[in-house]
C-alpha cells in the first residue's frame, strides 16, 4: 500500500515524512532505542530529558553533572542510529532545565519540546534567545489557547521572535497532566475543541512573523483514524506515547512493557502527584498503598523539579519512576494515557506506524468516499 495521502510534518525548514512525533517519555522510557527508531521510519525521535541521570552511577552525589551526562549520551547515540529527526523533551518545571537546554542546543538537538510550565525566560538564561547560529527548533506544549497566547505574546514583545510550533495536549494523556481533576473528564476540555482554538490564537502570529506555526495534536491519540481526524480539524501533526510503549525499541524494562498489555481499563487511574499536579498512571500496589496514606521514606539527593514539596511528600516521583523504567514495580508505577488498555502486545516500531499510516490511508478514502 502507498500512503500518499498523509501529509509531511514541517517545522521551520525541517521536514518530517510522516506527521508524527513520538512523545516523550521520563524517566528513561524514551531514550536513544526509542528515539532514533521512530525518526528511522520518518516520524520525529524525542528523548525526555527529565532526571535522565537517575541511570548513571553517581547520580545521588552529582546529580546535574549526572543529568547533563546522560542527555549528552544519549542525543550521541541517537545521531549514531538515525539520520531522522530527533527532539528533546525538558520540562520547563525541572530545576536544571538552562542546563538541559544547553547541553541539548550545542548537541545539534532538531527539536526541543518545552512541557510542564511556560518558557517565558530571560535571554540571558536561555541560550536559544541569545545565540544567532542556533539551528534547534523551539516547540512549546500546551493546554489550552489561553497559555499559547501567553507564550507567543510574551516572546512576540520580549524577543522579537515566537515559538516555531506548539503542541496542544489534550487531558486524556499520561502522565502529568495540565488541567485541574475537575476539568479531565468535562466536554468543554476535549483535544477535539482545545485544537481548533489553539490553531484560531497562533493565526495572527503567523501573519505577523510571516512563518508557518504548526500546531500538533497530542493526548488520547491511538489510531490512524484519530491522526486523519485531528489533520482534518487543521492540526499539521500529532504527538502519539503511550502507543509506543510496548514496542521492542521502546528503553522502559520488559515489566513495565508488561504492565501497559495487562491493563484494563479500570486500572488506569487519576493521581495526585507530589509534585502538585494530577496525572495519569496505571493502579497498583504501590499506588494503592499511598493511597491509603502508606509513605515510602526516601533521601532527596537534589530538588529535581522547582513545585516538588519533597519534605512532605509521600514519596519521590523520580525514584517510583525510575524503579517502574526498570521493572521494579512493586517501588513504582507507570503513568499511562487514557487507551493503554487497548495494547495487547509488543511489536516493532516498523510495524506500528505502518499500521498506522495503513489505517489513516483507509479513514482517508472512507472519508472522501462520503464526502
Amino acid at each position: 500500500m502507498s500512503f500518499s495521502r498523509i501529509p509531511k510534518l514541517r517545522i521551520g525548514d525541517l521536514e518530517a515524512k510522516i506527521p508524527i512525533i513520538q512523545g516523550g517519555m521520563g524517566v528513561g522510557i524514551s531514550l536513544s532505542g526509542l528515539a532514533s527508531a521512530v525518526a528511522n521510519e520518518g516520524g520525529i525521535g524525542v528523548i525526555a530529558a527529565a532526571v535522565i541521570g537517575m541511570l548513571e552511577p553517581d547520580f545521588s552525589k552529582n546529580s546535574k553533572e549526572a543529568n547533563k551526562r546522560a542527555l549528552r549520551k544519549e542525543i550521541r547515540k541517537a545521531r549514531a542510529m538515525t539520520k531522522g529527526l530527533i527532539g528533546v523533551n525538558i520540562m520547563v518545571a525541572l530545576s536544571d532545565f538552562d542546563d538541559l537546554v544547553s547541553v541539548a542546543v550545542d548537541e545539534g538537538a532538531d527539536l526541543l519540546f518545552l512541557g510542564a510550565g511556560l518558557p517565558l525566560r530571560n535571554p540571558k538564561t536561555f541560550p536559544l534567545y541569545s545565540r544567532k547560529d542556533v539551528a534547534t527548533k523551539i516547540v512549546p506544549i500546551v493546554s489550552s489557547a489561553r497559555a499559547a497566547n501567553i507564550i507567543f505574546q510574551h516572546w512576540a514583545k520580549h524577543y522579537g521572535r515566537v515559538p516555531d510550533a506548539v503542541v496542544v495536549e489534550g487531558p486524556l494523556a499520561g502522565g502529568h497532566l495540565g488541567f485541574k481533576k475537575e476539568q479531565i473528564d468535562n466536554p468543554d476540555y476535549v483535544l477535539e475543541k482545545i485544537v481548533p482554538e489553539v490553531i484560531s490564537t497562533i493565526k495572527p502570529y503567523e501573519q505577523q512573523f510571516n512563518k508557518s506555526i504548526p500546531v500538533i495534536a497530542a493526548g488520547g491519540i491511538y489510531t490512524g483514524a484519530d491522526i486523519h481526524k485531528f489533520i482534518r480539524l487543521g492540526a499539521q501533526g500529532v504527538q502519539m506515547a503511550t502507543r509506543f510503549v510496548a514496542t521492542h525499541e521502546c528503553d522502559a524494562s520488559i515489566k513495565f512493557k508488561e504492565a501497559f498489555i495487562k491493563c484494563k481499563q479500570e486500572d488506569l487511574t487519576i493521581i495526585e502527584s507530589p509534585v502538585g499536579l494530577p496525572g495519569r498512571a496505571i493502579q497498583n500496589r504501590f499506588l494503592e498503598e499511598v493511597s491509603s496514606g502508606i509513605k515510602k521514606p526516601f533521601k532527596c539527593p537534589w530538588k529535581c523539579l522547582k513545585t516538588c514539596d519533597f519534605k512532605n511528600a509521600p514519596y519521590c516521583i523520580a525514584l517510583a519512576l525510575t524503579n517502574a523504567k526498570k521493572g521494579i514495580l512493586e517501588k513504582g508505577f507507570a503513568f499511562a494515557g487514557a487507551n493503554a488498555c487497548r495494547i495487547n502486545k509488543i511489536i516493532s516500531v516498523k510495524e506500528l506506524i505502518k499500521s498506522l499510516l495503513e489505517e489513516y490511508e483507509r479513514e482517508a478514502v472512507a472519508q472522501n468516499c462520503f464526502a
